[in-house]
């Protein structure tokens, strides 16, 4: 099969893995996770063998915009949906599995271009972008999964009580999920913080100053949240929000430069 083909029909499972949450997401009994999964797996079975041959080339690792926005949709869809199989997450699973349809149809319809990379050559490196690209999933996971604790406890401060079904994990539950998850993607940042000062010669040069400035206020961000989760019992609205801002700021460091030099300067 072509790797256009593969892409229509990981596009296609993901839709069917969507459409099957969304259309029971509040009923009494819930979606049918059989549905859900199955075709779940088969999108991400599809999706990650397009993505290793976009990412493996004869002449390299192509590490391109587009095939780092597809390996990061593939690592968080990987993750919620494992993490799912034990906690509840029906409020997420539309959304990730909606996002990753998305990422398909982007895949289609952009261009593909090319940043080799050559790994075998600096093992370091490789290293270092294993670890961000794992804490940067588990990251916006941590976010996702406080988009649900507010969600839920909005609802139990409304006493909206039909909107919450025993497929929906209680709020203690959810927000301590939320804060390991956190703490997991905090400590992966700072392994790759490390790693890349300590076995990158160009840590410090100019073309990625910018990554690691944001990179490193995104750690400082979360590393404070969890410090004030442990000892001063931060919760809620604070810890969501600097959640968010910690995300943001990761997604500007990394996203925001690759999107400047690979779209928008080879576009002027």
């Amino acid at each position: 099969m072509t790797d256009a083909l593969l892409t229509i029909l990981a596009l296609l499972a993901y839709l069917v893995a969507t459409g099957s949450v969304l259309l029971r997401i509040f009923h009494p009994q819930g979606p049918h996770f059989k549905t859900t999964f199955a075709t779940a797996v088969v999108g991400l079975v599809l999706h990650m063998l397009v993505l290793t041959s976009m990412l493996f080339t004869k002449d390299g690792q192509n590490f391109s915009l587009l095939n780092v926005s597809s390996l990061v949709c593939w690592l968080i869809t990987v993750a919620v949906t494992l993490t799912s199989l034990r906690a509840p997450a029906v409020l997420l699973l539309p959304v990730v599995y909606g996002f990753a349809a998305l990422m398909q149809l982007a895949v289609l319809a952009l261009p593909h271009s090319v940043q080799l990379q050559h790994f075998e050559q600096n093992l370091g490196l490789l290293v270092h972008i294993m670890l961000a690209f794992l804490a940067y999933a588990v990251l916006v996971m941590a976010m996702l999964y406080s988009f649900q604790v507010s969600y839920i406890s909005n609802k139990l401060k409304q006493k909206d009580f039909a909107a919450m079904t025993r497929h929906m994990p209680p709020l203690v539950q959810a927000e301590v999920l939320q804060f390991r998850i956190l703490l997991a993607g905090t400590v992966l940042l700072a392994l790759a913080l490390l790693v890349a000062a300590l076995f990158m010669d160009n840590w410090l040069a100019k073309e990625n100053l910018h990554k690691n400035v944001f990179s490193f206020a995104g750690f400082v961000v979360f590393a404070v949240l969890c410090w004030g989760h442990a000892k001063q019992g931060w919760r809620g609205r604070i810890a969501n929000t600097l959640t968010i801002i910690g995300a943001v700021l990761l997604t500007l460091g990394y996203f925001g430069s690759r999107f400047v030099r690979e779209v928008l300067l080879n576009t002027l």
